[in-house]
């Protein structure tokens, strides 16, 4: 028995039976020859490689495993690394490395591969020998899972071939992560929420699960009370078609304190406190208001500027919460969005006709998978998740997210219609994941919001006074002629009439599709953008 064999047996055992991979020659002595009962799934990019074991690790909710090739590999995905931490995904990411009884005369392909994904990954190792590979990668499954994001295993090539000894796994076959509560450790919380005046919630990706859902639900009725979406959030932590959702705080101080500023009390669940984008100065929040964040992630409640911070799961706090504290009259929140008028004939579309169009026809338990930046307001606007994973983006703010994870969501959950919203910009970062949707038959819908230009930098060029723009416009590129050319279907929609036909066409049955399809609408830039 090889160590090949018993990593085989660990990739079994622990559920990681599915390889995403872009391999190289330092991988073909793992891959040749692939048990039957492994799936491998290629990837033309390591970004993409990445980034669908990313959407499958968020699906399934437990770790999945990609596969690299040396420096060039994990190079290229350092970025989709960065997206798998920050969007807290578990990914195990092992990296081939040349073989290990030549490494010292650094031969051709030798990688200095221990701090090229600088701090990303969540734990990093490379066994001290060959019979150790296979538990490192088992440990490598409980560090993604403990940590929230991408754990790396670095193998020497000539490992696989290695005799194992059968002795010893250096990792426990289950690690179990209790989640209750001691309501006495919650008197602080409890004291601070039934003593307010006007306390509101604030929630992000954290809470974004059945259990998170169900105690934020629970707790927002009996307080009585708004409740926020981060800004920038990889996920919606709360139901956005609730009466008590308020809508997505502001991305900068001011904004910040315009939102929360009626307010004596703020609970953080699920969400840092808080995550701005562009610097202004000034506080936080108003002088006098009280800050308790909840939260599971270690380094999300230690850097927030908070008067008490709960290290715990989210939804069983909420809960718990929501059991403890007495019931008091709500106040409400914002009312629903105004959808855009249609244009009228020869008026071109916008983004926000397209949105609109998907969001009536989307069924509740659709995930969208966002990558727009210039539209993102009008997305949240007009598509609120209604479900778990309703809602998906890239909170490391990259691009190249959006087709590669779709396509990982949707083979994750087959029974999930799966649609991924992103300009034509954001697209051409990840175009590379249209071959494997197409080869692998994933039947994900790709809304490529065309405006032949990065009008996110447009916008932000404009507000910053920056003068003529040195970027050129790309109007030459045809998105739908590229998806062709990887053998994914596309067709492109120049108006309304057009756009709302093919959606009726194609809405209704994304659920049991098993085609992927490209969708390039032709729009306008957006006039404005609001981080």
């Amino acid at each position: 028995m090889t160590v090949r064999d018993a990593t085989f047996d660990v990739l079994r055992r622990t559920g990681m039976t599915t390889i995403f991979s872009n391999p190289g020659s330092t991988e073909v002595p793992l891959l040749t020859g692939l048990p039957e009962d492994l799936e491998f799934v290629l990837a033309l990019h390591e970004g993409s490689v990445v980034g669908m074991a990313t959407g499958w690790a968020l699906a399934r909710e437990r770790p999945a495993l990609a596969l690299l090739h040396t420096t060039a590999g994990l190079g290229n995905a350092v970025g989709a690394i960065a997206t798998a931490r920050v969007n807290r995904a578990p990914v195990v990411v092992v990296v081939g490395q040349q073989d290990r009884r030549h490494l010292a005369l650094e031969p051709f392909l030798a990688g200095r591969l221990h701090g090229l994904a600088g701090d990303y990954p969540v734990w990093v190792d490379q066994p001290a020998r060959a019979q150790d590979v296979p538990g490192a990668i088992a440990r490598a499954g409980h560090e993604a899972v403990t940590g929230r994001g991408p754990a790396l295993v670095i193998v020497p090539m000539d490992d696989w071939s290695a005799e194992w000894d059968g002795t010893v796994v250096a990792a426990p076959h289950v690690v179990a992560r209790p989640v209750a509560v001691d309501d006495g450790d919650l008197a602080p919380l409890v004291a601070l929420l039934e003593g307010a005046a006007s306390p509101v919630i604030v929630t992000g990706s954290g809470a974004d699960s059945p259990r998170g859902w169900e105690g934020l639900v629970a707790l927002a009725e009996r307080l009585g009370c708004p409740v926020w979406q981060e800004s920038f959030g990889a996920r919606a932590g709360f139901p956005q078609d609730h009466p008590l959702f308020a809508g997505i705080l502001p991305a900068g101080r001011a904004g910040l304190r315009g939102a929360l500023g009626r307010h004596d009390a703020v609970l953080a669940v699920g969400a840092p406190v808080f995550r701005q984008y562009p610097y202004e100065p000034g506080p936080l929040v108003e002088p006098g208001t009280r800050v308790a964040i909840v939260s599971d992630d270690p380094a999300e409640v230690h850097r927030s500027p908070a008067e008490l911070a709960f290290l715990a799961d989210p939804g069983t706090v909420a809960g718990r919460l929501a059991a403890l504290l007495p019931g008091r009259a709500g106040e409400g929140a914002t009312g629903r969005p105004v959808p855009p008028p249609a244009p009228g004939p020869g008026e071109p579309l916008r983004a926000a006709h397209v949105m609109h169009e998907l969001a009536v026809r989307l069924p509740p338990d659709a995930v969208v998978v966002e990558e727009t930046p210039s539209s993102r307001p009008d997305l949240h606007r007009l598509m609120p998740a209604r479900r778990p994973l309703g809602f998906l983006s890239a909170a490391m703010g990259g691009l190249g997210f959006a087709l590669p994870a779709a396509v990982g969501v949707r083979m994750a959950a087959p029974y999930r219609p799966v649609v991924a919203v992103t300009g034509d910009g954001s697209a051409i970062y990840g175009i590379q994941a249209l071959w494997s949707a197409a080869h692998y038959r994933v039947g994900a819908l790709f809304v490529v919001l065309a405006n032949g230009r990065y009008a996110v930098m447009d916008r932000l060029a404009e507000k910053n006074g920056a003068g003529k723009v040195p970027w050129p416009a790309f109007t030459e590129v045809s998105l739908s002629a590229m998806a062709r050319s990887f053998g994914c279907p596309a067709t492109r929609v120049d108006s309304h009439h057009e756009l709302v036909g093919i959606l009726d066409d194609i809405v209704p049955e994304l659920g049991s599709r098993t085609e992927p399809l490209l969708l390039a609408a032709t729009v306008i830039p957006d006039l404005e953008f609001h981080p």
